[in-house]
């Protein structure tokens, strides 16, 4: 009996699925006469995507551009490239006449007009080369710190606030001022410290600190904004605190950018002159002392070199008394003070690959 009531269920439970298709085809046609989209692919719009297709002059066009742009653009970097190859060839053809060992290792010490010296030389950079390397650590260690600090704070710490919209008129003012109001502010100071004529190296480095941390704090916070904030969240609900979020992650994360900035803002500086005569000076000896007695730098010693023009020679001098000596020495000078820079880039990027995440 149970198995009678089974199967007469079952035939019911048929009948009425077939019914409820059998509705929804009928209502399924309706909806098709009528127009009407139940959602289905069966109603999707037929859409003639070849009437979107380009036309073959359309094309031709495109190509035409594209050709010309391209073009455009090769010429642009070639035009680029003519001042910046034709001032490395000129520096090197005539700074390599008197770069050597003799040029490299003796200072301007008993140098008389065009006539040798003792050693066989007319005279070197070495006093200029060390008080270079010495001025512009000094305004490194001053600059770096500072401006790193001050991106970090207008970033991580200010929200926005008027103190950071300050700070940042500040940058741009002092990101604008001429190298020679920095040597001013710089020889003004010292010589309220130190009195009337103080003039040594690291005044120098703090007129040029005054040229470098503008770049620095520009480049720093621009890095720093690149930081994901997930990586700041992610740190910060681990438990980790905000200074060793700042200090392990986010500044670990942009290093690379940083350091690239701290060697475009070495670049601003290493080549100033202005502002190093007012506040360092210039001799013709070694000065190792950073903080006593006046040095000599690179550009200032092109400087005074090029001012000479030409060396003396007395009646009757020998082959060895070479007149155009000081312009030959302003050359190479000018080439040691391009090979320093470009050193201290490889540096900066060895040291930014070295110090940079490793991404798996």
């Amino acid at each position: 009996m149970s198995k009678t009531n089974h199967a007469a269920d079952a035939r019911k439970k048929d009948a009425a699925e077939d019914l409820f298709l059998e509705q929804m085809s009928h209502q399924r046609e309706v909806d098709a006469q009528q127009g009407e989209d139940d959602g289905t692919l069966a109603f999707a719009p037929n859409i003639d995507f070849d009437k979107f297709k380009p036309s073959r002059s359309s094309l031709a066009a495109r190509k035409r551009k594209n050709i010309l742009m391209t073009a455009l653009i090769g010429v642009a970097f070639l035009v680029a490239l003519i001042p910046l190859i034709s001032v490395l060839w000129t520096t090197l053809v005539n700074g390599a006449r008197r770069l050597n060992w003799d040029f490299l290792s003796h200072n301007m010490t008993n140098v008389i007009g065009g006539m040798p010296t003792a050693s066989g030389g007319h005279g070197g950079v070495l006093h200029a080369i060390i008080g270079t390397l010495e001025i512009t650590l000094g305004a490194m260690v001053i600059s770096i710190p500072i401006g790193i600090m001050c991106a970090v704070f207008l970033t991580e710490y200010s929200k926005g606030g008027r103190l950071a919209s300050v700070i940042r008129v500040l940058v741009d003012v002092m990101s604008g001022i001429p190298s020679i109001v920095a040597g001013l502010f710089a020889f003004s100071m010292f010589t309220i410290i130190g009195g009337p004529g103080t003039l040594n190296g690291f005044e120098g480095s703090v007129a040029l600190s005054l040229l470098m941390i503008p770049t620095v704090v520009k480049t720093t916070e621009e890095m720093l904004r690149i930081v994901p904030n997930d990586l700041r969240e992610a740190s910060l609900a681990l438990g980790v605190t905000k200074q060793r979020t700042i200090t392990k992650i986010i500044l670990r994360t942009s290093m690379s950018g940083i350091i690239s900035g701290c060697i475009l803002a070495i670049a601003r500086v290493i080549g100033e002159t202005a502002p190093l005569l007012m506040t360092a000076g210039f001799i013709v000896s070694t000065n190792f002392n950073l903080f006593s007695g006046e040095m000599t730098t690179l550009p200032v010693y092109v400087y005074q070199e090029y001012s000479k023009y030409k060396a003396h020679c007395p009646e009757g001098a020998s082959a060895s008394c070479v007149a155009s000596i000081p312009m030959e020495r302003a050359w190479s000078a000018a080439l040691v003070l391009i090979i320093i820079v470009l050193i201290l880039n490889i540096i900066g990027r060895l040291a930014a690959r070295a110090l940079s995440v490793k991404s798996k």
